[in-house]
């Protein structure tokens, strides 16, 4: 579904008003059968003859996917890759208010990353209590990932968004753990370029 919806909002961009299953599997590497199998297991969004009104798909995924919901989120950690989220990534169109951003770096406290507010790491616990707060993305060093989401846990989060590159060590089964491993995608690449050369080889 994000794939989805990451697709609609740039054909909404472009000005397109209504889509067919053929059309969009096509721009997507994918079988019409399987865009209106993937829909219908939500509903049923478009109409025969007619094909998918891309706005009103749009927020009929985006209400699925829980982007209207206005999720708050904090993050950990505003070294080299927090700056880099905070600063290229658009929190607010994907249904979130980042409403803090904490840090050990002395000299980072106080100041702002694109508008929100460097708290000291030490004050998560208290700003946790006073502030409704869904999730935490976590960017912190390795050597404290695992403490920093326990102390997190513990005070009420219950989605972490993980870029640590370690699975987090949390006994709590409800809290929510999504781990992004940047060396995944790129093993990934690696593989289907060397199978693509292997072939590519193999007819010549």
């Amino acid at each position: 579904m994000p794939r989805y919806l990451r697709k609609l909002e740039e054909l909404s961009y472009n000005g397109t008003d209504r889509i067919s299953s053929s059309e969009l599997g096509k721009q997507m590497g994918l079988t019409p059968s399987q865009i209106r199998q993937d829909f219908s297991c939500f509903g049923e969004f478009g109409q025969q003859g007619y094909g998918y009104n891309v706005d009103a798909l749009k927020d009929e995924i985006s209400t699925i996917l829980g982007v209207k919901r206005g999720f708050n989120a904090i993050l950990v950690g505003a070294g080299n890759l927090g700056h880099a989220l905070i600063g290229n990534f658009n929190f607010k169109s994907h249904g979130f208010s980042l409403v803090g951003v904490f840090d050990v770096d002395p000299k980072m406290v106080g100041e702002e990353i694109m508008g929100t507010h460097i708290y000291d790491s030490s004050e998560i616990s208290s700003f946790l209590k006073e502030h409704q707060v869904d999730i935490a993305i976590l960017t912190v060093p390795r050597r404290v990932a695992n403490s920093t989401a326990c102390e997190l846990v513990e005070n009420g989060i219950k989605a972490i968004w993980n870029f640590t590159n370690i699975e987090l060590a949390i006994d709590d089964s409800t809290v929510l753990v999504e781990d992004i491993h940047f060396s995944d995608s790129l093993m990934a690449l690696s593989y289907y370029l060397s199978e693509s050369l292997d072939d590519s080889s193999s007819n010549q």
